[in-house]
């Protein structure tokens, strides 16, 4: 069974102190292969993702996935008290995550140097809208400013028409794994160098560019200024959405092999055969006319019975997923993409599994996510504080 297996982070200890997406997304990837998550949250309200979108039971069901594993503590970190306490966790911490405006972990006297000389061997990552240095670094950015920023927005939607956003939060998710990749590299040149702890900068802008392919460099090459293309994929062919009587489809034959196939399957010989169309570069001069093609034949035809003779054909293709086709799916399924989850208010929701999946240590789900403060007490118990401080703290709302 699953739950018989190691899980890879257990031992690693994680104070989170983001709130929203981009950090809490990192922190949710590490507690889902056993890292212990402590999640900071203020008094009275906690993370507002709590409230984000559709709630059941009073709390988001968005929130119930990005913070299932996690414990919370709600402590004031703008008391000073609040302040000392979060030092003190730190202080014994593998990893801080933060995702606050550049200058306010500073500003509560928890700068690299200043945590560094409690903990060398903190691994500390930071996600800003623009990072830590530079012009921008102090101006307010969220992720849809950073997929601007990062050229994806540009090439989002139809030719001449508004650029669209891709429909989540995409920006912010990016910056997290970006982060989780610099957390567990920094953990590893720790633990096999003998290196010290070290800063991880993540800019929501950067980690969008990181995913960009070619357009710097094409630009620097040609003087080429990528466009929206809609759904096609500019430069290679074919690659595109097209309609049929109950819905669109996704087909990709840019292959070369794949194309004569995919001729083949339309009844298209002619196209299949012909010379100047053998490689990419001749279908690319001539894609409006072979996507014309395949969109003929798929228009006559349901999205299934293209699947099924594409498939046939061993030609990749694909329906445009709702969640209702995700949730019915059995290779989701088949997959532990879809797991049940209870809450803590006893809910049972249909969450998304875990990604990547490990042969040895593979991730789990331990525990659902928490109300705000359910592991106050429990987590400054482990920290050393007697009851008598709690309640105190607790009295001057320090913590709740």
């Amino acid at each position: 069974m699953e739950s018989d297996k190691p899980l890879a982070l257990a031992g690693v200890r994680v104070v989170e102190m983001g709130q929203l997406i981009a950090g809490p997304f990192c922190g949710k990837t590490l507690a889902e292969f056993g890292a212990d998550v402590v999640k900071i949250e203020a008094p009275g309200g906690g993370d507002p993702l709590r409230n984000w979108r559709m709630l059941k039971s009073g709390t988001s069901v968005w929130w119930q996935v990005q913070s299932r594993n996690k414990r919370s503590l709600a402590l004031d970190l703008r008391q000073a008290e609040g302040q000392a306490i979060a030092r003190k966790l730190i202080a014994e911490a593998d990893v801080l995550i933060e995702n606050f405006r550049p200058g306010t972990l500073e500003g509560w006297g928890m700068s690299p140097e200043e945590l560094h000389r409690l903990n060398p061997g903190l691994v500390m990552l930071r996600i800003s809208g623009y990072g830590q240095t530079g012009p921008y670094r102090d101006m307010p950015g969220f992720g849809v400013v950073g997929e601007a920023m990062g050229g994806l927005r540009h090439l989002t939607g139809e030719p001449g028409r508004v650029p669209v956003r891709c429909g989540i939060s995409i920006g912010d998710t990016l910056a997290a794994l970006h982060g989780a990749i610099g957390v567990l590299t920094a953990l590893y040149h720790r633990k096999v160098h003998g290196g010290q702890g070290q800063v991880i900068d993540v800019a929501l802008h950067e980690a969008v560019f990181n995913c960009m392919e070619s357009l710097i460099p094409e630009y620097s090459a040609f003087g080429a200024v990528r466009e929206a293309a809609g759904s096609a994929l500019p430069g290679i062919a074919p690659s595109n959405a097209y309609p049929c009587t109950d819905g669109w489809v996704l087909v990709a034959g840019n292959g070369d092999s794949i194309f004569k196939r995919l001729m083949a399957a339309i009844g298209r010989d002619d196209l299949a055969t012909a010379p100047d169309l053998a490689d990419n570069a001749g279908r690319v001069a001539r894609v409006a006319e072979i996507d014309a093609a395949i969109g003929a034949w798929t228009a006559a035809r349901t999205v299934q019975q293209v699947l099924d003779a594409l498939g046939a054909a061993r030609v990749p293709a694909g329906k445009v997923y709702t969640a209702r086709d995700i949730a019915e799916d059995p290779h989701y399924r088949a997959r532990d993409m879809l797991l049940e989850q209870t809450t803590r208010d006893g809910d049972t929701l249909t969450v998304p599994g875990i990604v990547p999946k490990l042969s040895a240590t593979p991730g789990r789900i331990r525990t659902s996510a928490p109300r705000l403060g359910d592991d106050t007490d429990a987590v400054l118990a482990e920290a050393g504080l007697t009851g008598e401080q709690i309640a105190l703290l607790r009295a001057k709302g320090v913590i709740a």
